[in-house]
């Protein structure tokens, strides 16, 4: 009898085994902390080779003693296993491409002295057979974008116009050091990052390998991007808004155009909306696949839908229009051009989904809750793609009969050493009967029963998600002990047209309700305390911190980022005049509108909640005005506040000591109000 059940004591031993010493593996590791923000590595833009053995990808880090972000080019083998830096220059390489023969591989960088860092960057290539990368192209202005032509002999390029007031002195009518003054006289004038725009345009250009020669193909003013080549490497199929004054008009279409210098481009679409995304040949030359915008009116709210039409001209068609949920880039054509595959973003995570050309049903190629995304299909038809759930970081996978399996493992040493908190689906009614989906961060180490304080932290857009994707704000505030809730409030994206149109024209309201009854859902289960209640956002999620400490004064501590809530100043100092003028109206026609939309500024005498506004110099996506704006009042009424403002940033902080200090601060702000002296968040009141 003993011999019988020898095995399974056998095996009920080696189980305990292992489950104790997955305990103290468990055990061994630590919540996150801000030091931990500069070892995060940043992958992205995996490409397969043309024989399919590698996948090369970016990745980016963080130089603590510089301060500034760097980022390499890499390759994994296919079979998994191998990984190989293949770039360690001081200046970032970003858009690796393999020849279609892949003998090299070519990238964009900007290297050199400040003479020709001056130029922008430049094509670089690198053999495959070693040695360093060499500059490819050499051409004034900067190269954005390129692609390989069939044969490998041409590149298409995306070449800016150069800028005259960088070198002054040389400037007609000038002839000074100083820069002149800036002419301006274009509708849409200012754009964050670029700053005031000027008539300078982005133009496609050929450019010939073996004489290193390129010309322009396009010209006058108009904006050219995200050109491919037809198969047979004749024509080039690009993205471009020719309205009679495209500032005045969101109606981009796709164009085609023979790959010759005096060719005359032709347009394919018609829509009056925005066609877009990477134009994607069939195999077979036949048709191009792009996205689909919804019309003009609703261009903040785009939901973008799956369409291909004739390349030699006709009708479009609209494959996904029954789908009501978005289809995101980059598009994949099988090679018998029957299917093409896209990533589709679902309530709080993505997919893959492919369908036939000729249309039906979106097959679903993965599961999960989970985030998938930049595609790119091999020769034997399976693809790399990035993919990251809450608890893991993005990596580059392979995607094989549905299953994924790991390929980059650049992460893997970080995440080995933290205790990450858990992320749960999370669903509220608001007061009005909508039905809000949500994720909850609980904190780390959370116990049932316990009741916790909240951060109710919310994303921008609003034509966005939040979702079970890695966030590394939400993994080290749940390390000190907070609960974060992230609202799917009504405008944001992964539930449908009619769920993000919701907000149209009525900015910062039912989104409020739904923050507000999430919040009530968090206390109800008995997880949230009341007395701990902490919001903040960027963007538009300033904007709707704004709003709902305007209305809800059970908040102990706010946030508020790069936001704004006196709407009606916005006009003409930021740069979305054109939806301002669709959505809204013109100020001095129809007031009532923006005075409804600046409803938070407008009930700026009953905020109690202490606020810490933070944004970036030279913002001109939500400019520097609103922030200052609210600090301003609440300092005029008495109400506890602080202002930071980060020299020389935009919309996005992109310094890393800037990012940092923008976590520590906001950690900071909630720890005074929020904890008790002496106590932290994982203490129950």
């Amino acid at each position: 009898m003993m011999k019988k059940w020898r095995p399974v004591i056998m095996a009920i031993m080696l189980f305990a085994l292992t489950g104790a010493i997955l305990a103290a593996v468990q055990q061994d590791r630590r919540p996150v902390k801000l030091d931990d923000f500069a070892r995060l590595k940043t992958i992205r833009d995996p490409q397969r080779s043309p024989d399919g053995r590698w996948v090369t990808y970016t990745v980016s880090t963080i130089d603590l003693e510089k301060d500034k972000r760097d980022t390499d080019i890499w390759m994994v083998s296919w079979k998994g296993g191998e990984e190989i830096r293949l770039t360690s220059s001081p200046e970032s390489e970003s858009q690796p491409r393999w020849s279609p023969d892949n003998r090299y591989l070519a990238f964009l960088a900007s290297r050199g002295d400040e003479e020709e860092k001056k130029k922008g960057a430049q094509v670089w290539l690198l053999n495959r057979q070693g040695g360093e990368a060499q500059r490819l192209t050499d051409i004034k202005g900067g190269i954005s974008d390129y692609a390989w032509s069939p044969d490998g002999k041409r590149l298409v390029l995306v070449v800016s116009d150069p800028d005259p007031d960088d070198e002054p002195e040389k400037k007609e009518g000038w002839k000074r050091k100083a820069k002149p003054p800036l002419v301006i006289d274009r509708y849409h004038f200012k754009q964050d990052r670029t700053g005031y725009l000027g008539s300078l345009r982005q133009h496609l250009w050929i450019f010939d390998l073996e004489t290193r020669k390129g010309e322009a193909i396009t010209s006058g003013p108009f904006d050219e991007r995200t050109p491919t080549w037809s198969p047979d490497g004749r024509s080039i199929a690009f993205v471009s808004n020719r309205a009679p004054d495209p500032d005045r008009s969101a109606d981009t279409n796709i164009f085609i155009i023979e790959a010759k210098a005096g060719a005359e481009p032709r347009a394919l679409t018609v829509f009056p909306g925005p066609d877009g995304g990477r134009p994607a040949w069939s195999p077979d030359g036949r048709w191009i696949a792009y996205l689909q915008g919804d019309e003009p009116r609703f261009y903040a709210y785009n939901l973008n839908k799956l369409a291909i039409v004739p390349a030699t001209g006709g009708e479009a068609r609209v494959l996904t229009a029954a789908l009501d949920r978005a289809v995101e880039g980059p598009l994949e054509w099988t090679a018998d051009s029957q299917n093409l595959l896209f990533i589709v973003e679902d309530d709080r995570a993505s997919y893959v989904g492919r369908m036939a050309a000729s249309g039906g049903n979106v097959d679903k190629l993965t599961e999960g809750r989970r985030v998938v995304s930049s595609l790119s299909l091999g020769p034997d038809g399976n693809p790399a793609l990035l993919t990251a759930t809450a608890a893991e970081l993005p990596e580059v996978h392979a995607l094989e009969n549905g299953t994924f399996r790991r390929l980059s493992r650049q992460n893997d040493a970080w995440q080995s050493e933290v205790d990450l908190a858990a992320t749960e689906d999370f669903t509220s009614k608001s007061k009005d009967g909508t039905v809000v989906n949500s994720l909850l961060v609980k904190p780390t180490g959370f116990k049932d029963g316990q009741k916790y304080p909240l951060l109710l932290l919310i994303h921008g857009g609003p034509n966005g998600q939040d979702e079970h994707g890695f966030d590394f704000d939400n993994q080290f505030f749940a390390a000190q002990g907070y609960a974060v809730l992230n609202v799917n409030y009504r405008g944001s994206s992964g539930r449908g047209s009619a769920f993000q149109k919701a907000i149209y024209a009525e900015w910062g309201h039912k989104e409020v309700v739904d923050l507000v009854g999430a919040v009530d859902e968090a206390i109800r289960r008995g997880i949230a305390d009341p007395e701990r209640l902490g919001i903040g956002g960027w963007s538009y999620g300033g904007i709707l911190t704004d709003s709902t400490i305007a209305v809800d004064p059970r908040f102990k501590a706010a946030v508020s980022g790069a936001g704004s809530a006196l709407q009606l100043t916005m006009y003409g100092t930021d740069q979305y005049v054109l939806q301002y003028e669709q959505e809204i109206g013109l100020p001095w026609k129809s007031l009532e509108p923006w005075i409804k939309v600046s409803a938070a500024f407008m009930r700026v005498d009953r905020i109690r909640t202490p606020t810490l506004f933070m944004c970036g110099e030279k913002d001109f996506n939500v400019p520097i005005a609103g922030s200052e704006q609210m600090y301003q009042a609440l300092k005029s009424r008495g109400i506890e506040t602080q202002l930071i403002v980060y020299p020389g940033q935009f919309h996005g902080i992109t310094v890393p000591g800037y990012m940092r200090d923008r976590v520590e601060r906001r950690l900071a702000w909630y720890n005074k109000y929020l904890l008790p002296a002496g106590q932290s968040g994982h203490e129950q009141k």
